[in-house]
């Protein structure tokens, strides 16, 4: 057999596997309508559920044979899914904007293409979105591996009634962006302080005494640059293409292992998976001794506590709420006698979710 008549044979068996698929797609859309139909008849019942779409694009990593990489395949899963769900009910999602943002690449990751994304100025408005009902979810980040918590979120859970509902984790690489060509054209930088804190030593080394100016967003500090003369921004890739920025330099990260940790609030809570994470707040008396108090009941139940952040009450000065995350889910057993053991310690508790925990 020649080598032409093989080819030929091998894009015809491709063209009919393709064919093959796009009927499987759609007999999937068609059970997705259905779900839906049956749930309207039901009442009540939501139509995201956070814990069965985590346990589907597990169980599809881990049943992966190749050649195709376990990530390329997830990504393709999400899209069917995000597709379906919209054809269930279209999601509103609310994240910290604008377009081009870190977190619109964390929503889109975790949501697919065919959300409605909104994008907002602040962590607080899209709390208020999510809490008004004109947004189904909200994603804002949590966390960051070199510069540690982003206080704003962990304070907006003192009075919010969302539930954490998911987590995205992003390798978060900074390029500076501008309309300058040349480095020695540009004389402010531009970006989040998070992001400039990350960036702090390539500054120092490559910008010294540049002026560097605090925005509310990387991309917001992207668009702004994009209208000003020898300015620059610390930015994505996405916020190059978006606001027709060039790339002067890629990566300047101080650290090339840099990752964010993105939060999904909303108003549902998430169901068991066997791989969760659970996040709460606690207060206590200012004595000798309170916080060993609080945290040995999660000691004394071998559950592993992931974080643990102090931010004042905003009652009493002096007075602080501790913010922890830790492994497991508040309905395993064990998990549940540890909170009930917490309620009895703490001067308060507030449980902020359970919800599965992102892939790696």
């Amino acid at each position: 057999m020649g080598d032409s008549v093989e080819l030929e044979q091998l894009r015809d068996r491709i063209d009919a596997i393709d064919a093959e698929l796009l009927r499987l797609l759609n007999e999937r859309a068609r059970c997705a309508v259905d779900v839906a139909a049956v749930k309207r008849r039901q009442g009540g019942q939501a139509f995201y559920r956070p814990e069965r779409e985590a346990g589907i694009l597990r169980q599809v990593r881990e049943q992966n044979a190749g050649p195709l990489p376990g990530d390329a395949v997830v990504r393709l899963f999400r899209e069917i899914m995000s597709e379906c769900l919209a054809l269930e009910e279209p999601l509103v999602v609310a994240f910290l904007g604008p377009e081009g943002t870190f977190t619109d690449l964390a929503t889109r990751k975790h949501f697919g293409q065919a959300a409605t994304l909104q994008p907002l100025v602040s962590i607080d408005s899209v709390f208020r979105e999510v809490e008004s009902g004109r947004a189904h979810f909200g994603v804002v980040p949590i966390e960051n591996s070199t510069e540690g918590v982003v206080t704003h979120t962990v304070d907006c859970f003192l009075e919010s009634p969302l539930q954490i509902c998911g987590e995205v984790i992003l390798p978060v690489q900074h390029h500076l962006l501008s309309r300058c060509s040349r480095l020695d054209d540009v004389k402010l930088v531009m970006a989040h302080p998070q992001a400039l804190a990350q960036c702090r030593q390539w500054l120092d080394r490559e910008l010294p005494g540049v002026e560097r100016r605090h925005a509310s967003s990387n991309g917001l500090a992207a668009q702004n640059a994009a209208g000003m003369a020898g300015a620059a921004a610390i930015a994505s890739e996405a916020a190059a293409e978006r606001y027709g920025l060039q790339v002067l330099a890629q990566n300047i990260e101080d650290r090339g292992d840099n990752t964010t940790r993105f939060l999904v609030i909303g108003r549902v809570e998430a169901g068991r998976t066997g791989s969760d994470r659970t996040s709460i707040m606690l207060s206590t008396a200012n004595r000798p001794g309170s916080l060993f108090g609080l945290l040995k009941p999660i000691a004394d139940a071998g559950i592993s506590l992931t974080r643990i952040e102090s931010r004042p009450s905003r009652c009493v000065n002096w007075d602080y709420v501790f913010f922890l995350d830790f492994i497991g889910h508040r309905d395993d057993p064990g998990v549940a006698a540890c909170l009930e053991a917490l309620r009895g310690s703490a001067e308060m508790l507030k449980i902020l979710g359970s919800y599965p925990q992102a892939a790696t």
